[in-house]
């Protein structure tokens, strides 16, 4: 062989060298190096990672009836990869599932693996769409275990219990504050389907198991719920309101038996809703509370031992310039013992209650029983209300502020400032939730009473009680809120309704009761608040003849339910006092 040949022989060699070390350091690199990335290209072509959705934890009230829970639906879902006849396939699933067809083929004419194409299909007819699909031989469509929130009563507790995204996350009430027990824990599952869109089995081992979620327990009594729902309705039929709401609450531990608001709305139809429908306005609307107000005055008075009970204060007969303005009462009084104060309702004595303890002292005690702070309700959205501080007072403030004026509480806050004259002096913060249980009954968490602080001495409270007690009397504004056979504590009141524009709105009242039954070992506090409440004549639009006659209905039913035992009714008869009624209801 001449040496050109050999050259020429030793060059193909080394091409072919070059060629094999070439093909050998890239199936190296395709097998070894990038083994991982392209295992995981191919895997997303056959494999997808399926979200094994956990059962939301059912809602129950205080004695396990259900208020939420969950049933069986199936999530329809569409890979456009296994799709073998797109327009056949659109055509059934369209007529099956009631969507229209050019909007389920838009859906569908892509090359996405993961396609939803309707949620919350009743179990029913997912099945016949499943059997049909299989029989006219079509692919590419599948169906994914899931469930829907239902609410079994509806509007009632609407506020309170809230409700789910189609996520199943909780917005608004009980539903959003617990979502971290009630959403339970998702677990997955690894899908792999053959070229004809069968799922492969053995790859269904790698997955991992859903916890569900947790029971939450309320402390709402759904019987006691059902007894205040029929009232405000029947409130809402008699005198129109703009917006309405009362509270049950039991005053030593804080649990709330009862919370309705109007207008509402229904929990399975909540896309319906109105803004103005799904407020709970028992915690995120604020109010001027009116002569309802006026306990603390007293309270600051009687705690700080300015005065007695039975210590007398002139209340000018009616008319009492100020700081350069008027402060009148709805009658010429002249002296009034404290408690009279209260029984009667005087705008200048509870002003003059506030004097004597001073700005710093009165705007203490505001504080102290809660106003001005969000009261601590396992509930989101609730708001501090509007507490000014002294420096921003004006000269008349400490006349003003002790009737119910110039502040801005929450129906919760008032009905938890009654409370604490109701169970001794205590600042109890509310509970909506009583336990949190697993689906086999096991405990997870039971919330105890918090008591936030000591606002009066046990003594001060009693006090303010046995006023109280002679305000539902004929001696007192609310005689309208008697029970046969109970003695009940409670204070009106009548707020002109703030102008948002500045000023009052003229003929506008807010109109309250808050009492408590048996007033010597109460079982509940009650609050009831009507906005704007139209009647037949302006002198009727008072606490004492609106929402008084509203406490009592609610009061006296409660206590037959509860079985609370009656005894021979404590009440001074004065006929003429009795023919005053009108006049005297007004605060």
């Amino acid at each position: 062989m001449n040496p050109h040949s050999r050259r020429r022989c030793a060059l193909v060699c080394c091409v072919f060298i070059a060629l094999f070390s070439a093909f050998s350091f890239r199936l190296i690199y395709l097998q070894v190096i990038k083994h991982d990335e392209y295992a995981g290209l191919a895997a997303e072509k056959h494999v997808y990672k399926q979200t094994i959705y956990a059962e939301r934890g059912t809602i129950l009230d205080a004695n396990n009836e259900v208020l939420a829970h969950n049933v069986p639906v199936e999530t329809v879902v569409g890979d456009a990869t296994h799709l073998n006849n797109r327009e056949a396939i659109v055509d059934l699933v369209g007529s099956e599932l009631g969507i229209p067809t050019r909007q389920l083929a838009e859906k569908l004419n892509s090359e996405r693996r993961y396609i939803v194409i309707k949620r919350e299909v009743p179990e029913s007819l997912a099945t016949a769409l499943r059997a049909k699909l299989l029989a006219r031989n079509l692919r590419g469509i599948y169906f994914e275990n899931d469930a829907t929130r239902i609410y079994p009563n509806g509007s009632m507790l609407c506020h309170v219990i809230g409700f789910t995204d189609f996520e199943h996350r909780g917005i608004q009430g009980v539903e959003a504050s617990m979502e971290e027990y009630l959403h339970g824990q998702d677990g997955y599952r690894y899908v792999e389907h053959n070229r004809v869109g069968q799922e492969i089995v053995p790859y269904r081992g790698q997955e991992r198991a859903p916890r569900n979620g947790y029971q939450v327990h309320l402390t709402v009594d759904l019987n006691l719920q059902n007894i205040v729902e029929n009232e405000i309705d029947a409130a809402m039929d008699e005198y129109r309101p703009k917006k309405a709401t009362i509270i049950l609450m039991r005053p030593q531990t804080g649990e709330i038996l009862a919370m309705a608001n109007r207008p509402k709305f229904d929990l399975n139809l909540r896309s319906e809703a109105k803004p103005e429908e799904m407020k709970n306005r028992a915690i995120i609307d604020m109010m001027e509370p009116g002569s309802t107000f006026k306990i603390v005055a007293a309270a600051a008075a009687l705690n700080e031992h300015k005065l007695r009970p039975d210590s007398t204060i002139f209340c000018e007969n009616g008319l009492w310039n100020f700081g350069g303005s008027a402060l009148h009462d709805h009658r010429a009084f002249s002296y009034l013992s404290v408690r009279d104060i209260l029984i009667k309702s005087s705008n200048i004595g509870a002003a003059k209650l506030a004097l004597s303890v001073g700005e710093q002292k009165f705007y203490e005690y505001i504080r102290r029983f809660g106003f001005g702070e969000r009261t601590g309700i396992e509930l989101p959205g609730e708001i501090n209300g509007v507490i000014r501080p002294p420096r921003s007072w004006s000269k008349i403030s400490i006349t003003r502020i002790p009737m119910g004026h110039e502040i801005g509480v929450t129906p919760l806050q008032m009905t938890v400032a009654m409370a604490a004259i109701a169970n001794g002096g205590k600042l109890v913060m509310p509970r909506i939730v009583k336990s949190i249980t697993s689906a086999d009954g096991k405990a997870i968490s039971s919330l105890s009473p918090v008591v936030l602080r000591q606002v009066t001495s046990p003594e001060t409270a009693r006090q303010i009680g046995d006023a109280l007690r002679g305000v539902v009397s004929d001696r007192g504004t609310a005689a309208a809120a008697a029970v046969p056979g109970f003695t009940i504590a409670g204070k009106t009141g009548t707020a002109q309704k703030v102008n948002p524009n500045g000023g009052y709105e003229q003929g506008k009242y807010v109109v309250s009761f808050s009492g408590y039954l048996p007033a010597e070992r109460p079982e509940f506090v009650g609050l009831v608040v009507l906005d704007d409440a139209q009647t037949s004549k302006p002198e009727l639009n008072y606490g004492g003849l609106i929402a008084g006659p509203i406490f009592s209905r609610i009061a006296e039913k409660a206590a037959r339910y509860l079985d609370l035992e009656p005894h021979e009714e404590i009440r001074k008869a004065i006929p003429i006092e009795r023919v005053a009624l009108t006049n005297a209801s007004r605060h």
